[in-house]
C-alpha cells in the first residue's frame, strides 16, 4: 500500500531531505551554486502561472506571482504586466527591488504597480515564504464577496483550519504602499488569505505549497458556496467538522511539507503537458 500523508514526519532521510511515510524527499534542496538555484526557481515559477493559466485563473492582466530571488532577499521575480499566464517562459519574468525598480529580466519590463504594493509587502513581513501568489479565480471573489472565514466543513477545508485570513476591506485597485501593507498585516502569519470583494493571496515556503494552497482554497470556496446554496434552499446550514478533529486534520493536510507534496504532481504534470516551453 502506497503511504499516505497522514504519514507525514520530519525525520531526516538517507543522504538528507525529509521523508513521508519513510519514503525520502527532496523537500528543502539545497545548490551548492545559488545562480543555478535562482535559474531552476525561476522555471518552476513560470510553470506555476502555466497551471494557473490550466485552472483559468486568468482575467485580462489581472494576477500575479512572485517568488523571492535566493541570490538577493530583498528582491523578487514577478510576471512583467499585460503578459497571458500561459505564455510565460523563465526568460520573461522581471526582477523588481524593493523600492519598486526593475533591475533585470525579459524584454517587457512593464511592472504591475499592484504586484509590487501587494508582494512587496508580504515578502518583506514575512521572511520565511519564498513564494506568493494572486488572482481573481471565479470561485476565491465571489466566496470573498461575502465577507467571512472559510468553514471547516469537508476534510480539505482543514488545510486551512485556523490558517486563513481575512482581509474585510476593498479599497480599489491596490495602488498604495500602505494597502499592500494592510493587505500583509490582515494575512499575518496564515498561510491564506481571503481578500474581500477581490480574491485570493496565498503563500508558501516552497513554489509548489504557495501554487497547491491556491488551487486547494479556490475549490474549498466552490465548495463551501455550493453546500451553502444547497442548505439554503431548506433552511439548514452546512456541518462544521468540531474543532479537535479539524485541528488534527490539519496536522496531516495543512503542513507546509503536505503544500509542497500536494503540490509537486501539478508540476510533473505540467511540463508533461507543455513539453517543458516554459524553460529557457
Amino acid at each position: 500500500m502506497t503511504p499516505s500523508i497522514v504519514a507525514v514526519t520530519n525525520a531526516p532521510a538517507p543522504g538528507g531531505g525529509t521523508t513521508i511515510g519513510g519514503i525520502p524527499l527532496e523537500y528543502a534542496t539545497t545548490y551548492d551554486d545559488k545562480h543555478h538555484e535562482r535559474k531552476m526557481l525561476k522555471e518552476k515559477l513560470a510553470a506555476g502561472f502555466r497551471i494557473f493559466a490550466k485552472y483559468g485563473f486568468d482575467e485580462g492582466v489581472a494576477g500575479h506571482l512572485s517568488l523571492r530571488d535566493p541570490i538577493d532577499p530583498t528582491s523578487f521575480w514577478v510576471n512583467p504586466f499585460g503578459k497571458h499566464f500561459a505564455l510565460i517562459k523563465a526568460s520573461d519574468l522581471i526582477l523588481v527591488n524593493h523600492k519598486g525598480d526593475v533591475i533585470d529580466g525579459g524584454p517587457n519590463r512593464l511592472l504591475n504597480k499592484a504586484a509590487f504594493m501587494i508582494h512587496s509587502a508580504v515578502h518583506e513581513a514575512r521572511p520565511e515564504v519564498a513564494c506568493a501568489a494572486h488572482a481573481h479565480s471565479i470561485y476565491g471573489r465571489t466566496f470573498a464577496s461575502l465577507g467571512r472565514e472559510l468553514e471547516m466543513i469537508t476534510q480539505d477545508s482543514c488545510a486551512f483550519y485556523k490558517d486563513h485570513a481575512l482581509y474585510n476591506q476593498f479599497n480599489g485597485v491596490v495602488h498604495a504602499q500602505q494597502e499592500g501593507m494592510n493587505v500583509a498585516a490582515a494575512l499575518g502569519n496564515n498561510k491564506v488569505a481571503l481578500l474581500q470583494n477581490h480574491g485570493i493571496l496565498s503563500t508558501g515556503k516552497t513554489i509548489e505549497a504557495a501554487v497547491f494552497w491556491f488551487l486547494s482554497m479556490e475549490k474549498c470556496c466552490q465548495s463551501q458556496l455550493l453546500a451553502d446554496a444547497a442548505c439554503g434552499g431548506r433552511g439548514g446550514k452546512p456541518i462544521v467538522i468540531d474543532d479537535v478533529d479539524a485541528a488534527s486534520t490539519y496536522m496531516n493536510v495543512g503542513t507546509d511539507l503536505a503544500g509542497w507534496f500536494s503540490g509537486v504532481p501539478l508540476f510533473d504534470l505540467i511540463e508533461k503537458e507543455t513539453g517543458g516551453d516554459y524553460k529557457d
